[in-house]
């Protein structure tokens, strides 16, 4: 980085100073305002080579400037930051072009290295000299449907406002229950498509001989019971979105077909001899592994590179627990208002108890879940007893005990040998506890003592172990070993947390 300069726009002075000295380095220059008007006025005589801007700054907010900052120049890199940022923030501001957003409690981590990224892209940008119109995209009257707070959950969520900017396939994986069809719409509503039909079929659910008639449409007396001329999803959503759920499951005659739609936009109807034309952007899913199907000769491998040309992966529940209460709070604002009642609440042992289940049905099986424990519940507080899940009451401490032992051995076993820890290894350790060491332990307990929400271990060990992995390139052996833990330890912290 030479020569590249930045503007940070942020009310916070201590955080501005904060700033300064954390991306101090050698010739870049660090510009600070308080305001978006000044921010306006400051990139309007010259745009610098990266913006970061809080996304709650004044009298415009940290959208509204991105928006004129990118009408002004299109090429614009701009970064936004706040403390917990809403979903439907993420994903506009994506949408509109920032080049990403991060969470304020992750800053001491991750600005750094998502700053220099940034500042290499633009210079790329700048001496490539390119200039792409970006037309201001419509807001739109969006409700949050699509939940949570967890790093995986918000990577999901600027992928999405990534890909509503174009016409590209879209393949949506993840196990069933997670959420697929949700991220499918969401595609949709926020794209230029918005405006006309979003129309989801799910593969799997159709018996095979009538899938065809179904995506295509058939003439009257193509065959037996065919009395009338049916239009398929394909003509329902011309100029619109069609999201083929469970793609997987499509019959390999089928799937032919789809390949000529996305190659040369053209279908005929079952028993026509028409050739039709459709605009339909299509977003497919599957719960299955798409690549192993193609190579058991299952599915297509030429569909299979058409419709992968961006890939979404939604993580498992159990990958992703901070979520949870976020995801139990909406249904249960949902049922309220749905049954205009009171709204129940639910204790914290009780949400406890859901967030150590490993919901194998993901998203799907909590909501049925929380409604049936409302349904069932004999007061308007949900308590542990209301969700038949986890332990059964006549689980012994001693199986408990048993449990955790076999949890111990089984993450040895996998690891390899490893001597415990000496008393003078404690030592030699506490010892070599550095200055900086200490200060960044300070900086985290003020933060955990500043957010109340925030939990601190289980976010620390999700991001130390992310950065590891990210630093080593990759190499398991080489990140645990400069995490301090076994592989086999790390193995199953990357499982937990999705970094797969």
């Amino acid at each position: 980085m030479t020569d590249q300069s930045i503007l940070i726009v942020d009310a916070d002075e201590d955080f501005l100073l904060w700033c300064q000295r954390h991306l101090a380095a050698s010739g870049v220059r660090i510009a600070t305002v308080n305001s978006s008007d000044a921010a306006l006025t400051a990139t309007q005589k010259a745009m610098p080579d990266l913006v970061i801007v809080e996304l709650r700054i004044a009298p415009l907010n940290g959208l509204d400037l991105l928006r004129k900052i990118r009408q002004h120049d299109p090429n614009a890199t701009v970064l936004l930051t706040t403390g917990f940022p809403p979903t439907s923030a993420v994903i506009e501001a994506m949408k509109l072009g920032a080049y990403d957003f991060l969470r304020k409690e992750a800053l001491n981590f991750e600005l750094r290295p998502v700053v220099e990224a940034a500042l290499r892209t633009q210079e790329a940008v700048r001496a490539a000299a390119r200039q792409t119109h970006q037309g201001e995209l419509r807001a739109e009257d969006y409700r949050e449907t699509i939940i949570g707070k967890s790093a995986a959950m918000q990577e999901v969520f600027k992928m999405i406002g990534r890909v509503s900017r174009a016409d590209a396939p879209v393949l949506i994986t993840g196990e069933s229950g997670c959420g697929k069809e949700i991220v499918a719409s969401s595609i949709h509503k926020f794209s230029l498509r918005s405006a006309r039909p979003y129309v989801a079929i799910n593969c799997a659910a159709i018996p095979a001989d009538l899938l065809e008639s179904e995506l295509f449409g058939h003439e009257k007396g193509s065959f037996t019971g065919a009395t009338t001329q049916r239009i398929g999803r394909f003509e329902q959503c011309d100029g619109g979105t069609l999201f083929l759920d469970e793609i997987g499951d499509m019959p390999l005659n089928i799937q032919s077909k789809i390949l000529r739609v996305l190659q040369e936009g053209e279908f005929s109807r079952v028993g026509g001899n028409q050739t039709l034309k459709s605009d339909a952007r299509i977003i497919a899913a599957t719960n299955r592994e798409l690549e192993r199907e193609v190579a058991e000769h299952r599915f297509r491998e030429d569909l299979f590179y058409r419709l992968n040309v961006v890939r979404i992966h939604i993580p498992p529940l159990r990958q992703r627990r901070e979520d949870i209460p976020l995801l139990v709070d909406f249904f249960l604002q949902r049922m309220a208002e749905q049954r205009r009642t009171e709204r129940i609440r639910i204790t914290a042992e009780a949400m406890q108890l859901l967030m150590d289940h490993d919901w194998p049905g993901n998203v799907r099986e909590l909501e049925n879940t929380v409604q049936r424990a409302c349904v069932l519940a004999t007061s308007k507080i949900l308590l542990p007893k209301d969700f038949p899940i986890g332990r059964t009451p006549y689980q012994t401490q001693r199986d408990i005990d048993a449990e955790m032992e076999a949890e111990s051995l089984d993450d040895s076993e996998v690891s390899g040998d490893r001597a415990p820890v000496s008393e003078a290894d404690q030592a030699t350790n506490l010892a070599a506890s550095t200055p900086e060491l200490q200060q960044a332990v300070e900086i985290l307990l003020n933060a955990a003592a500043a957010n109340e929400e925030l939990e601190l271990l289980p976010w620390l060990e999700r991001e130390m172990t992310l950065h590891a992995m990210r630093r080593t390139g990759n190499n398991q052996v080489r990140a645990a070993k400069l995490l301090g833990i076994t592989r086999g330890t790390l193995r199953k912290r990357l499982e937990r947390y999705g970094l797969f």
